[in-house]
Order: C-alpha cells, then sequence, then structure tokens
C-alpha cells in the first residue's frame, strides 16, 4: 500500500511540472493584454510567466526539495526572491539585456547544479560544495536577468515605466507563491513515505536530465538563429 502512494505521488510530480511550465514564450495575445489592460494586465502578465516558467519552477523544485522544515524554505526562497526582483526592476528599469537564449542556457544550468548537487555530486567529487544560501541568491541574479529580457521584448511604451515594471515583478512574485505550494504540498506527502529517497533520486536525476536538455536546447536556439 505504502509502495502504491508513493507511485502516486511520483505520477503526480512528474504530471505537474510540465502542465505548469509547459513554456514562457512571449506570445501576441501578452501583448495585446498589455496594451489594453492597464497595470492588472502586467501583474496578470507577470504571473502566467513564472506559472509557466518550466526553467524557474524546475529550480525552485530542486531548492526546496533540499529543505525539510517550512522555515528553511521561507529563507531560501525569501534570497531567491530578492536576487531576480533585483535584476528583473534593475536591469528593466536600466535597459540591460543579452539574447534570450544564452540568459535561458544559463538558467538550464542552474537546474542541472541543482539536481546534481542534491545528488550529492560534489561530494563523490570530493569537492567542497559551494554555499547552498548564496548560490540560491547568485541563481536568482541570473533568473531575474532572463525575466527581464523577456519583459524588455515587449512593447510597453514610456508611459507609467517603472510602475508598469514593479507591476510585472509582482505578477512574478504571486506566480512564484501559486506555484511552490502544489510543489511543497507533495514533497511533504512524498517524505511520509519510507520509499521517499527513491523519489528523491528519481526527481532529482530528471532535473540534471531536464537542465541538460534545456541548456542544448537554448544553445540550438541562439547557433541556429546567427
Amino acid at each position: 500500500m505504502k509502495c502504491l502512494r508513493i507511485k502516486h505521488v511520483i505520477s503526480l510530480f512528474f504530471v505537474f511540472l510540465p502542465l505548469v511550465g509547459f513554456a514562457h514564450d512571449v506570445t501576441s495575445a501578452d501583448q495585446e493584454l498589455l496594451r489594453d489592460g492597464g497595470l492588472w494586465a502586467y501583474v496578470r502578465v507577470g504571473a502566467t510567466h513564472m506559472l509557466t516558467g518550466y526553467d524557474h519552477l524546475l529550480f525552485l523544485t530542486g531548492v526546496v526539495f533540499y529543505l525539510k522544515s517550512f522555515k528553511d524554505i521561507l529563507k531560501f526562497i525569501t534570497v531567491f526572491t530578492i536576487g531576480h526582483c533585483i535584476t528583473l526592476i534593475g536591469a528593466t528599469y536600466a535597459g540591460i539585456s543579452a539574447n534570450e537564449h544564452l540568459v535561458d542556457a544559463v538558467i538550464a544550468l542552474s537546474v542541472l547544479y541543482k539536481g546534481f548537487e542534491n545528488l550529492g555530486g560534489f561530494e563523490k567529487l570530493n569537492v567542497k560544495s559551494p554555499d547552498l544560501l548564496w548560490m540560491v541568491g547568485f541563481f536568482g541574479l541570473i533568473h531575474g536577468f532572463g525575466l527581464s529580457t523577456r519583459f524588455q521584448s515587449f512593447d510597453i511604451g514610456d508611459k507609467q515605466f517603472l510602475a508598469k515594471v514593479l507591476s510585472f515583478n509582482l505578477g512574478v512574485e504571486a506566480g512564484q507563491v501559486l506555484a511552490l505550494i502544489p510543489i511543497v504540498f507533495i514533497l511533504m506527502l512524498a517524505r511520509r513515505n519510507n520509499q521517499f529517497p527513491a523519489f528523491y533520486k528519481a526527481v532529482n536525476w530528471y532535473l540534471v536530465v531536464a537542465g541538460a536538455g534545456l541548456f542544448a536546447y537554448q544553445l540550438y536556439g541562439y547557433f541556429g538563429g546567427q
């Protein structure tokens, strides 16, 4: 019975991630919404962008997977949030951008990195792993820059520019919270089962493979578009 329950949790986990993270490209529908919907539209598009941001969600999954207490989850997610707020708001306001494929390739590496670390990859190489809190903050900066690069591809005009950026950022934070609730819930269920070590290993190998695949995909998109 316990084995059956953990299989259900594993199935739910792998079904959930693709559904919430199908794609987060900028669409003409988003542009039309921003053109006609006011500041609330920026909140909505920001939330949708995070909820469909598979790379961001995979990384966050890797972060919370490693943590056991709600206090630690709150601490690490706060650091990640501060990091991506800094670059999302700062880079957008300053007009700093980069090729989206290259930025997303680095974000893909952050997914691979977290899965590798969770699997004890550094210990197996006899290398001390970097401080996790600092790394989460660093990757938060990278993820925020990726969000900024996407946001800057919209035509948002010059009026209420800062208000629009802040509204988009607010939406991103709301989307992040909405995405984390089911992820944390699933992990809490899984931890109660004695099959959790197998679940832990399977999911983190999934992160490694997904990160490597997304990295290759983004490099293909970069060089293929040259």
